[in-house]
């Protein structure tokens, strides 16, 4: 039995893309080690990745939406996503650290800090795919790039901290002292 058709198509397509991920994928880990230059920062980073997958199932459902090719790319593209939201969180928390802040502060802080930027960036990107909905070809790619990157969003704003504190062992401290005080109202 052959196959052909839709089918032929997309395990050619898969096949592509199964030559190029492993490299794409050692890229990536390079360029965030470089970027918060610390294994268990990147480890953190990969692992709030497939938060967005949490959104991807059910808005796919929800909109009577196929789990093709365009789909699979939209899975790709929505990977970086959380790693960009947590790479921003975790820049924010070591510059918390570097003015002074306890670690808990830091990281309660960097969330509040944040939260807004990620949040009105991720909207902005979810708006911005809405037109493609519209698309019987892009129309996959987008229902998985608005569901993933809306759940994935909030997912990683409750995500990280916790991660980030129980991996660091972060627990929290009394109230803050008066200089520590001033370094919040500054920022």
């Amino acid at each position: 039995i052959e196959t052909g058709g839709n089918i032929e198509e997309s395990e050619k397509a898969n096949k592509a893309l199964s030559v190029v991920f492993p490299a794409m994928i050692v890229l990536m880990l390079t360029v965030i080690i470089f970027q918060v230059r610390s294994f268990s920062a990147m480890f953190m980073v990969v692992l709030t990745a497939p938060l967005g997958l949490a959104g991807v199932v059910p808005t796919l459902l929800l909109f009577h939406q196929p789990l093709g090719f365009n789909a699979i790319l939209g899975l790709i593209a929505l990977a970086g996503i959380p790693m960009r939201n947590t790479l921003i969180l975790i820049g924010q928390i070591t510059t918390n650290q570097e003015e002074g802040l306890d670690s808990y502060h830091a990281v309660v802080e960097a969330t509040i800090q944040r939260s807004r930027p990620v949040v009105l960036t991720a909207l902005a990107a979810v708006l911005a795919f809405i037109p493609l909905t519209f698309s019987v070809f892009w129309g996959s790619m987008a229902f998985t790039l608005i569901g993933g990157t809306a759940v994935g969003t909030v997912l990683t704003l409750v995500f990280l901290p916790a991660l980030y504190a129980i991996w660091f062992g972060v627990r929290p401290t009394a109230v803050p002292s008066d200089e520590e005080e001033a370094v919040l109202v500054r920022a």
